[in-house]
């Protein structure tokens, strides 16, 4: 495996993204099921693990800690505050009482002493980001915390967060298919030395041939979150089905599977960018893990540029209303 960078820590070059274990993609995979696969991880070479307060409302973190404690010291452990489940409600809530005391109760659930690396999941807009973050400073004296990271917000943010203590990571979406990080966090994140984490690098299970069709789409669990995300409208799908069949052909081509070509992507666009795919199979984990040794050509770089152009991509990726909640920059419409 790879490695790169992020703050003081040498990670593996793709991490695990644990959400889908506890949260958002319908029924969680079973207990037994979620330990082998964040087993195997270990075993596979992976060392960054990114979990959150919010997911599964507590039971990811717990999850985590009960199966990583033992290996504490292979890894570099993340997890995320100011967004929660409150009373069964997720609630944004970075004033900086909640900061600490979600910090406490995070160190319970993984069984450590102190988290690698903890980001403000939301910046919450009532609260300056400076307040937030000068509370998450608090915690790296206290040694309750090693580095503070960000997630889902603009250039401007980051700037502002970092002039207050360095922040090692910043994690937004990013893909073949949602290119806003292009338009200046990548940047400011290459110039402050700031590690940008990619989630949701595989496009929720679009650029790993997930989807396939509308009756899959369909199909999707009652609580799956992309059935309130625009891009997975029927419509959009549907439009969005021509740029996956030149997409597998693409793949075919460079001799990796789809979810490979996208993650051997991501990893070109910069020694500072780290993907974190998340999967509840472990084939797939392996398969994943597989695209650290790849290097796509020149002419796979350029097929993939056509393919997802400017407008190419039918649909937002978030609703108006979570789109409210995040501060990253937008494409003009």
């Amino acid at each position: 495996m790879q490695q790169r960078q992020l703050g003081p820590f040498t990670v593996s070059a793709i991490g695990l993204g644990c959400m889908n274990l506890s949260h958002a993609y319908g029924t969680p995979p079973a207990p037994e099921q979620a330990e082998a696969l964040l087993l195997a991880a270990l075993d596979a070479g992976v060392t960054l693990f990114d979990t959150a307060a919010l997911y599964g409302f507590g039971a990811n973190e717990e999850l985590v800690g009960r199966v990583l404690a033992p290996h504490r010291s292979r890894i570099t452990l993340a997890s995320k505050c100011g967004m929660s489940g409150v009373d069964g409600k997720r609630v944004i809530d970075g004033r900086p009482a909640t900061l600490k005391r979600t910090c406490e109760e995070a160190l319970r659930r993984l069984r450590t002493e102190a988290i690698d690396l903890y980001y403000l999941h939301r910046w919450d807009k009532q609260v300056p980001v400076e307040d937030s973050v000068g509370a998450l400073a608090e915690l790296v004296r206290e040694g309750k915390i090693r580095s503070i990271g960000l997630s889902e917000v603009s250039a401007d943010t980051l700037r502002r967060a970092h002039a207050v203590h360095p922040i090692a990571a910043l994690q937004t979406e990013y893909s073949l298919w949602t290119r806003n990080a292009e338009i200046a966090v990548l940047q400011a994140c290459r110039e402050l030395g700031v590690a940008f984490v990619a989630f949701s690098p595989l496009g929720r299970g679009f650029l790993a041939d997930g989807l396939p069709d509308l009756a899959t789409l369909a199909a999707l669990d009652g609580k799956d979150i992309r059935r309130a995300m625009p891009r997975f409208s029927a419509d959009n799908h549907a439009a969005n089905l021509a740029l996956l069949a030149e997409y597998r052909r693409i793949a075919a081509d460079a001799g990796c599977t789809p979810a490979q070509l996208a993650l051997a992507w991501l990893l070109t666009r910069g020694e500072h960018v780290i993907p974190i795919p998340g999967t509840t199979r472990v084939a797939h984990l392996r398969e994943d893990m597989a695209a650290a040794s790849l290097q796509p050509g020149v002419d796979t770089l350029q097929r993939l540029a056509t393919l997802f152009a400017a407008g190419a991509v039918a649909g937002t990726r978030y609703n108006a209303a979570t789109q409210a909640e995040i501060d990253t920059e937008e494409f003009a419409a």
